[in-house]
């Protein structure tokens, strides 16, 4: 058995780029298929389909194997592992660095505020706020802040 090698995921990226392929791919997820199944929902022609193919096989997300005269095609889950692998690695760095900007945010955080304006329900009014919304409408007024007593 030969060893694949292995396919940059910019390669699988740029492959599942286009609708088209993307649609290729999920009809072959349920199982093979010849060309002319692949292309029999799509709306061009059967050279349009064969060359979304090639791009797909370069990819390595699709092989195809021809007896006689029809040309099947398969999906090849190696490669989206690739990928998979690579966005797993790239959410696992991104993740790190929001915690740790989490944990400097935390240890930054001024002692006497005990509630930041994020965390605050819906509706709920901290102690530095002092303005309200009037609506617009009434008399033609534009909306207006009016200052209120703390």
């Amino acid at each position: 058995m030969l060893k694949q090698l292995a396919v940059p995921p910019e390669r699988v990226f740029h492959a599942l780029g286009d609708p088209t392929r993307v649609a290729m791919v999920e009809r072959l997820s349920r199982g093979p298929a010849s060309v002319s199944e692949l292309a029999q929902p799509l709306p061009m022609s059967l050279s349009a389909v064969v060359q979304h193919l090639a791009v797909l096989e370069g990819s390595g997300l699709v092989s195809s194997r021809k007896v006689g005269r029809v040309r099947t095609c398969r999906i090849e889950p190696a490669a989206l592992r690739g990928a998979e692998d690579w966005v797993a690695r790239r959410r696992a760095l991104w993740e790190a660095s929001l915690d740790r900007l989490g944990d400097y945010l935390a240890e930054t955080a001024p002692a006497s505020e005990s509630q930041s304006v994020g965390s605050r329900r819906p509706g709920e009014r901290g102690a530095g706020d002092s303005q309200t919304c009037k609506p617009a409408g009434e008399a033609g007024n534009q909306n207006q802040i009016e200052e209120t007593p703390g």
